[in-house]
C-alpha cells in the first residue's frame, strides 16, 4: 500500500487556506448537507480536523467552511488522487470523500487499511442531493455496487448519507463482517427537520457488531507434543502444553461469544526471526504472513515481535522460574558465627578479657601474702600471669574446665562467676546450634546470587527456554548459561521434566521450568515433608504471556472485549485454576531431620587444620630458635675457650 504523505499539521493548515481561496470552480451543482456532517459530528464527539476531499466549487466549500469551522479544523484538498494526510493527529480525523468527483474510488483504493483503521469516512454522492426524490434503494445499491471491492471491514466507521426528502436524511454505516462478506448497512441517526437523532442501539462499534454471523477465524496453536491433541479439553496430562490447552479453551470461549467458527493449525514453535531469510517461523510465522487471524498459544511480549503481530490481553498468569529447595543454612553462612548477635559477642570478649584481667590483680595480691599452708612450686596454683588467667578463662568458655585454681577466696569467687556466666552462654550457643544446622537457607533471592551458589543448573528442555538462554546478552544470564547450563564438554542441561524435578528433590539444584507444570510433578511426586523450602528466582525478563492476532486485524476489539469479558466473568480463571499447579503447600511440619556433613562442620574443621598448621609453625620456629640458640651458645663458648689457651 503506498500512501503519500502530504503535510505535517501546520504546513498543512495553510495549504488548506490556499486551496479553499486558489481551487478550481468545479461546482457539485448542489449544496452539500453541512448541517448534517456537523450533526453527525456533534454525535460522535471525537474528531477534531475534517478533511474534505472533493471537487466542489468554492461557494460549496465556502459554506461547508462556514458551517464547520466554529467548531473543527476544516480543509480541503483537491487533486486528491495520489494525495493524501497523514498527521500525528490521525485518530482525530474525518475524511469527506464525493464519489461523484473523479477519482475518489482510487483514492479509497490507496487508503487500504486506513478504510478500517484510524480514521472515519464519510463517502457521499452529490448528485443525489440535487435529485428530487432519489429512492433509498438506489442510493444504498449504489454504494454497495461502488464500494464492493474495497476492504469496509467490521471494524471500519465508514458513513454514507441516505436522502430521504428535501430536509430529511437518515445517516447509516456500511461494512462487511470480512472480505467475501455481503454488505450490511446499519441505521446511525436521522437528520429531521433540523435536528440529529441518535438511533444507535450500543454506542460503542465494535460491541454492535460483536456478532461475526458464523465466520471463521483462522488460529495457529504451538504443540510440542503430538498426545496433546487427544487431551485439549478432557485436563489430561495437564503438564504437557499447558498453556496451550488453556488457551485452546479460551479461543472457543471467544469464538462462542462472538458468533464465529475457528479452524485451527497446528505449528511446533511459537516463531523466531531466521536472520539468514529475514522471515518468521512458527505460529508469529502464520501471524505475520496472513494465514492466522489468532494466536491461540500466548507468547511472550518482546519488542522484536512488535512490529508483526498485535499482542491484545494476559490469558495466562504462568512464568518460568529457577524452581530449587533451599539449601541448609550451612551452604550459605557460618552457622558458628550465627548463634549470637555482634554485641553479644563483644560482651563475651568483654567477660573474657574483664575476668581475666581481675585474676592477675587478685593474684598479683594473694602472692604477696606469704601463706605457709601453700607449697609455692605446687602446679595447680593460678600464678599471677596474664597468659595463665586467659587460658584458664578461655577454658571455662569452650566449658573445658581448668587444671589450675587461684588460692584465694577473692580470686575463686571471680573464677565461679565467670564458670557460671559463661556456662549459661554455652547452653544457648549449643542449643542455637543444633536448630541452625536444620534450618534452611533464604539467602539465594537473586540470579547472582544463584551465579555464586554452588547449586547445580538445569533447564526444561523446551524450544522457548533454548532460544531464550542461548541468546541471553545479560552479563548475569550469560555467565549463568556460560557457566552454569553449558557443559565444558559442549552438551548443555537441557533436561526432560521428570528428570529436573527429581534432581530438585536431591537437594543443590535449580531447574528452570513453567511453574505449573513443575509444580504438578513435583506435588504428585514428593513426598509432603520434601514439598517444603521450595524458592523461586526469576531468570526470563519478560512479563506473563499475550494472546496475539493478526497485525492490523479488523478483529481486534472484537478480540480485546471478547478476551475482557472472559476474564471478567471468571472463566479464564477458572481454566487457569484448573490446568495450573500453584506451589504446594508445606504440610510436613518443617521437613524431616538432616543429618550433619562436612559442609555443615567446615569451619570448625577449618580452626582445627589452621590450628593444627599455626601449632606446627610454632614449634617448627621454637625448634629452629633453640637449634640456632644451643649452636650460638656452643660457638661463644668454643670462642672463650680459644682465647684463654
Amino acid at each position: 500500500m503506498a500512501i503519500e504523505k502530504l503535510f505535517l499539521s501546520r504546513t498543512f493548515l495553510v495549504g488548506c487556506v490556499i486551496l479553499l481561496t486558489q481551487s478550481p470552480a468545479v461546482s457539485a451543482e448542489g449544496a452539500f448537507p453541512g448541517l448534517v456532517l456537523r450533526g453527525l459530528l456533534e454525535t460522535l464527539g471525537h474528531p477534531l480536523k475534517v478533511t474534505v476531499m472533493s471537487c466542489w466549487g468554492e461557494s460549496d466549500k465556502l459554506e461547508v467552511f462556514k458551517v464547520l469551522s466554529e467548531r473543527y479544523l476544516t480543509c480541503f484538498v483537491d487533486d486528491h488522487i495520489s494525495r493524501f494526510v497523514e498527521d500525528i493527529n490521525d485518530h482525530q480525523t474525518f475524511l469527506v470523500v464525493d464519489l461523484a468527483c473523479p477519482g475518489t474510488k482510487q483514492l479509497l483504493k490507496s487508503a487500504g487499511l486506513l478504510l478500517f483503521m484510524k480514521y472515519r469516512w464519510l463517502i457521499v454522492n452529490s448528485k443525489f442531493f440535487v435529485e428530487d426524490n432519489p429512492s433509498e434503494e438506489d442510493q444504498v445499491q449504489f454504494f454497495e455496487q461502488s464500494l464492493a471491492d474495497l476492504s469496509l471491514l467490521v471494524s471500519s466507521e465508514i458513513f454514507i448519507f441516505i436522502k430521504q426528502s428535501a430536509n430529511n436524511f437518515s445517516v447509516n454505516q456500511i461494512f462487511k463482517h470480512f472480505e467475501l462478506a455481503p454488505f450490511k448497512v446499519e441505521l446511525f441517526g436521522l437528520w429531521i427537520d433540523g435536528s440529529f437523532k441518535d438511533e444507535r442501539n450500543e454506542r460503542v462499534t465494535s460491541v454492535r457488531r460483536l456478532d461475526l454471523q458464523g465466520h471463521t477465524l483462522q488460529a495457529s496453536m504451538v504443540v510440542t507434543n503430538q498426545e496433546t491433541l487427544q487431551h485439549l479439553t478432557d485436563y489430561k496430562e495437564k503438564h504437557i502444553d499447558t498453556i496451550t490447552k488453556v488457551n485452546y479453551i479460551l479461543t472457543n470461549c471467544l469464538a462462542a461469544y462472538m458468533g464465529a467458527h475457528v479452524n485451527y493449525s497446528v505449528v511446533s514453535t511459537w516463531g523466531y526471526l531466521n536472520t539468514t531469510t529475514g522471515r518468521w517461523d512458527g505460529m508469529i510465522g502464520e501471524l505475520s504472513q496472513l494465514r492466522a487471524d489468532l494466536g491461540a498459544s500466548p507468547l511472550f511480549f518482546t519488542a522484536d515481535r512488535v512490529a508483526v503481530i498485535e499482542y491484545v490481553a494476559m490469558t495466562s498468569a504462568t512464568r518460568s522460574k529457577f524452581i530449587f529447595r533451599s539449601p541448609k543454612l550451612s551452604f550459605t553462612e557460618n552457622v558458628f558465627l550465627l548463634p549470637f548477635d555482634d554485641l553479644v559477642w563483644m560482651c563475651i570478649g568483654g567477660v573474657v578479657l574483664l575476668s581475666s584481667g581481675l585474676l592477675v590483680i587478685t593474684g598479683l595480691a594473694e602472692w604477696r601474702v606469704p601463706l605457709t599452708v601453700d607449697d609455692p612450686a605446687d602446679a595447680t596454683i593460678l600464678r599471677p600471669s596474664f597468659r595463665d588467667t586467659l587460658l584458664v578463662i578461655y577454658g571455662a568458655t569452650c566449658q573445658q574446665g581448668a587444671s589450675i585454681l587461684p588460692r584465694s577466696f577473692a580470686a575463686r569467687t571471680i573464677t565461679l562467676i565467670a564458670f557460671l556466666v559463661l556456662m549459661f552462654l554455652y547452653g544457648c550457643y549449643s542449643a542455637n546450634i543444633v536448630a541452625l544446622l536444620q534450618s534452611p537457607s533464604t539467602k539465594i533471592r537473586t540470579l547472582e546470587d544463584m551465579l555464586a551458589s554452588r547449586l547445580k543448573f538445569g533447564v526444561h528442555d523446551t524450544v522457548f527456554n533454548r532460544y531464550y538462554f542461548t541468546h541471553a546478552s545479560e552479563p548475569t544470564r550469560q555467565a549463568i548459561y556460560e557457566r552454569k547450563i553449558r557443559q565444558p564438554d559442549g552438551s548443555q542441561s537441557f533436561i526432560a521434566l521428570e528428570q529436573g524435578v527429581d534432581k530438585i528433590r536431591n537437594g543443590l539444584y535449580a531447574f528452570h521450568v513453567e511453574q505449573g507444570v513443575g509444580y504438578k510433578v513435583i506435588s504428585e511426586t514428593y513426598q509432603e515433608d520434601e514439598k517444603c523450602g521450595l524458592q523461586e528466582v526469576q531468570y526470563l525478563q519478560v512479563i506473563d504471556p499475550y494472546y496475539a492476532i493478526q497485525k492490523n486485524s479488523s478483529f481486534k476489539e472484537h478480540v480485546k472485549i471478547g478476551l475482557f469479558r472472559l476474564n471478567e466473568h471468571g472463566i479464564q480463571f477458572r481454566e487457569n485454576a484448573n490446568l495450573y499447579t500453584k506451589k504446594p503447600k508445606c504440610t510436613g511440619g518443617g521437613g524431616k531431620f538432616v543429618p550433619v556433613s562436612l559442609v555443615d562442620t567446615e569451619p570448625a574443621i577449618l580452626v582445627i587444620v589452621w590450628g593444627a598448621g599455626l601449632s606446627a609453625t610454632v614449634f617448627t620456629a621454637e625448634l629452629i630458635w633453640w637449634k640456632v640458640y644451643r649452636w650460638f651458645q656452643d660457638w661463644k663458648g668454643s670462642r672463650v675457650i680459644r682465647m684463654v689457651h
